[in-house]
Formats: C-alpha cells, sequence, structure tokens
C-alpha cells in the first residue's frame, strides 16, 4: 500500500511519540526486536526471494541468498553478540588537572532514523542499516525503491507482521514521496544509491539540518599488478563484476593491467566466465537487468566505446540469445576503449568491463587519484610493499586484496565511502555508532580545584594558570 504525504507525516508523529516515551530502550527490548528481525528474514525468505526475482524479471536465487539474507542474518547476529558492550558507558581519559574528576561517553539513541533504500539489493539494503539503527535504539522508517514494487509490497507486510508502527514501519511511493520523505525532520537519515540522486537528497535534508549518511558509488577500479596470478585474479574478478549482473555498487568498474597483457587478460577472464556461468544466457543463476530503461543505457555504453573505436567481446554469448533473454545483458570485455568514452566517465553498474593498460604501476596509481574518489578498489598482486604503496596513494571507501566485493561483509570493519561516493560508515560498531550521539559526559567531583578558577581573581589564580601553561 502506497502512503500519502499525510499519512507518511502521521507516522513519523506517531515514531516520535513512541521513542520520547522510552528515550533509552534497555538492552532486553533492543535484542527483542533484532531477534525478530532475524525471525522476520527466516520465515519471509521464500517470499522475498520470489519477490525480488520478478522484480528483476529472472534474479538468482542463489545470490539472493548469499548477498542478501545471509549478510543481513550475519549483522543481526553480530549485533546480537556484541549490543551488551556498545551500550556500554565509555571510560575517556581525563586530563590530570581535572581529576579526581572523571570523563564519560554515553551512547545516547538519536530518535527516529529514516533509510532510503535502493532496488539492486532490495532487503540487504533495507534491513541492514535498520539493524543498527534498532541496535542503537531508534525508532525506523524504512522507503524502498519503487523500481522493487513487489519486494517492497512483500516487505511492507512482513514487518506489518512482526513489528508495531511505531518501532519499524516501510512506506512505499515514487518519486514524489521519496523527496517528502528526505525532507521529514528526522533524527538522521540514511540513503544508498547514486552520486546524482545523492546529490538531491543532501539537498533536501539541509533545509532542516537532518544528519545524513549517504552510502554512493562510482567508478571502482580493480588494479592488477604485474606478479599478480592471472587466473586466479580473473575467476575472482569475474564474480566480482558479474554478481547481481554487475548492479553492485562496490563491482569492480574497471581494470587496470600492465601495458600488453589486455588480450590475455580478456581471454583469462572469458575463460572465467565460461566456468562460472555455462550456458548462457538461460543459466539461472545468471541475474537480469532491473527494467528496459537500464538494459538501454547499459547497450548505449557500449555503443558509444564501439563507436569510438573499442574491441567489444561477449564471452559465453551466443548471437542469437539477446531475442532469447531480452532483460539479460551479455558478460561484456571492452578493450582500447578511448577516456572520453561514456564507459570511462560514467558508473557503469551492469556486466560491462573496459580493460585499461598502464605502463608501470604509478601510471595506475595516477590513473585512480585523476578520477572521483571510489567506493572500492581491488588489489591484485603478490608484492607487498608494492600493494602498501598503492594503498597508501589512493583513497577508496574500502579496499579488497586479491578478491573482490568481501570488504563489504566485514562486520568488524566499517563500511562507508569517501569523497564522491559518500560519507558516514555503517556495519558492526561503526552503525551502532553512526545512529548513536555519543554524548560526551564530564563527572566532577566535590574534591577538584576547580573553584579555585572562580573570581574574584588574584595571586593564587595567577599560580594556577602559570602552572596549568606548563603542563596542559
Amino acid at each position: 500500500m502506497h502512503a500519502s504525504l499525510e499519512s507518511l507525516d502521521a507516522l513519523l508523529a506517531r515514531q516520535r511519540a513512541a521513542f520520547l516515551a522510552d528515550p533509552y530502550p534497555e538492552p532486553a527490548a533492543r535484542r527483542d526486536r533484532l531477534e525478530r528481525l532475524l525471525r522476520l528474514a527466516d520465515r519471509h525468505e521464500t517470499t522475498f526471494i520470489q519477490a525480488i526475482d520478478a522484480d528483476f524479471g529472472g534474479r538468482s536465487a542463489h545470490e539472493t541468498r548469499l548477498a542478501e539474507l545471509l549478510v543481513v542474518r550475519s549483522g543481526i547476529r553480530y549485533a546480537l553478540r556484541h549490543l551488551n558492550r556498545w551500550m556500554r558507558v565509555r571510560r575517556i581519559p581525563t586530563a590530570p588537572y581535572f581529576r579526581p574528576g572523571r570523563n564519560r561517553l554515553l551512547p545516547q539513541p538519536l530518535g527516529v532514523a529514516g533509510i532510503i533504500a535502493p532496488w539492486n539489493y532490495p532487503f540487504q539494503l533495507s534491513i541492514g542499516p535498520a539493524v543498527a539503527a534498532l541496535a542503537a535504539g531508534n525508532r525506523v522508517l524504512v522507503k524502498p525503491s519503487e523500481l522493487a514494487p513487489r519486494f517492497a509490497e512483500a516487505l511492507q507486510e512482513a514487518v506489518a507482521t512482526h513489528f508495531a508502527p511505531d518501532e519499524l514501519a516501510v512506506v512505499q511511493g515514487g518519486a514524489e514521496l521519496a523527496d517528502a520523505f528526505a525532507r521529514l525532520p528526522l533524527d538522521h537519515l540514511f540513503f544508498t544509491g547514486s552520486p546524482t540522486v545523492g546529490r538531491l537528497v543532501a539537498q533536501a535534508a539541509a533545509e532542516r539540518l537532518t544528519p545524513l549518511t549517504l552510502e554512493l558509488g562510482g567508478k571502482s577500479p580493480a588494479i592488477l599488478a604485474p606478479d599478480c596470478d592471472l587466473a586466479d585474479a580473473a575467476r575472482r574478478i569475474a564474480f566480482g563484476k558479474l554478481l547481481n549482473a554487475g548492479q553492485t555498487c562496490v563491482a569492480p568498474d574497471y581494470l587496470l593491467v600492465p601495458a600488453g597483457r589486455a588480450d590475455a587478460v580478456a581471454d583469462a577472464l572469458a575463460a572465467a566466465i565460461g566456468r562460472l556461468y555455462p550456458g548462457l544466457p538461460a543459466t539461472p543463476d545468471y541475474s537480469a537487468i532491473i527494467d528496459e530503461r537500464h538494459h538501454a543505457r547499459l547497450a548505449a555504453l557500449v555503443e558509444d566505446a564501439r563507436a569510438q573505436g573499442a574491441r567489444i567481446l561477449r564471452p559465453g554469448w551466443p548471437e542469437q540469445a539477446d531475442d532469447a533473454a531480452p532483460r539479460k545483458f551479455p558478460p561484456t570485455l571492452a578493450l582500447n576503449v578511448p577516456p572520453q568514452a561514456r564507459l570511462m566517465r560514467e558508473e557503469i553498474f551492469g556486466p560491462i568491463l573496459p580493460i585499461i593498460e598502464y605502463r608501470d604501476p604509478q601510471e595506475a596509481i595516477d590513473r585512480v587519484n585523476a578520477g572521483e574518489r571510489p567506493l572500492a578498489l581491488y588489489w591484485f598482486g603478490r608484492d607487498p610493499a608494492l600493494r602498501d604503496h598503492a594503498l597508501r596513494s589512493t583513497h577508496a571507501g574500502g579496499v579488497c586484496v586479491n578478491d573482490c566485493l568481501w570488504q563489504l561483509a566485514q562486520e568488524a570493519q566499517p563500511f562507508g565511502g569517501v569523497g564522491m561516493s559518500g560519507f558516514g560508515a555503517y556495519h558492526g560498531r561503526w552503525g551502532f555508532d553512526r545512529f548513536s550521539h555519543l554524548k560526551p559526559v564530564f563527572l566532577q567531583s566535590r574534591l577538584g580545584g576547580a573553584p579555585l578558577l572562580h573570581p574574584p581573581y588574584g595571586r593564587v589564580f595567577d599560580a594556577l594558570l602559570a602552572l596549568l601553561r606548563k603542563i596542559a
């Protein structure tokens, strides 16, 4: 059921009132909400898989289980294991001249958090941030993407069976509702999507100075060092690029390879694709593109590159398969792509991989640094000195060495962007802290010497100030 603007305001008011009635939920209440979220994932797994498959017109059930349900369950269980420790008042060092006073940090829920989720991983990117927000003690509103309407309906129904509307609620609607959602007087707004839409969300949130987390994307590079294991790297890159048909914010967007190796890399990738996805396009393991508009956009990217002299390869994809699988897009390798081509200027977000040669590793690093800072960077190679030089010389939201994507699944590490790829991080304790106010508290002691600094000022004040200047 789609929400009206009036019902959206009423739902926010209801959650706000519930939060004010219980502004610091006890651990048992937070654990109960997380356990209900876990039961929701378990009991409605088949429904979610079928809804996502229908929205995509062909989405691998195994990919949904792996990249969505498993990741979310892992995050919930991790939060349940560590929640009591995260909630503790944190001891902070106190300067000697303020002792025996004490510094403490109190993790405090923010209030009502809003989540605007995208279509590419609709369950993971709706519920993953909600795990952090609920663990931190907040009430949560979720706005799924209108491009995955069957999933949005299924999620709304599932949430309504496990949660009261003043705890966790899902609202449906199109662009108008999304704009109104971003303008709500929320205590935190979490958005995952493209940099283009992210700018609009940031502008809307700025009207109320709503605290904001932006998880965006960008052109994430994969660099093959001269000493990398090519066959192993090709298998891992093919998996990372073709999971969900490349509709992944941390998918490798282009590949930088040593000069003279582009053809060998293309051959290794073609062999890896053949092993991962035999029987293209019929194999159910290879997912479709979300809609015709995005499919047409990918086709236009390829034709633009071809028109500018790029060599286009479609390994494992028969020519007659285009008509047989209209919503699937062939795995595509692009060689000799000029820098002005759209493939090298826009985030691809699909199963197309440009292969670009570099003369030496520093040229590859310089090429990465010439663009906007990406959400992910992938390094394949054995030399630790060269690897560390690349990591220290480039910026990216996260890095995976000798593999792809798995940096996103580490609950003990933060996940987030930098620069154009977003700001703010979540997962694990970073998510708990993101949806909390870490309130500094100074506990003064009756034995403290602060009254000696009160007026009327005189020789004692001057002597103490002179001492503090030396030791502060």
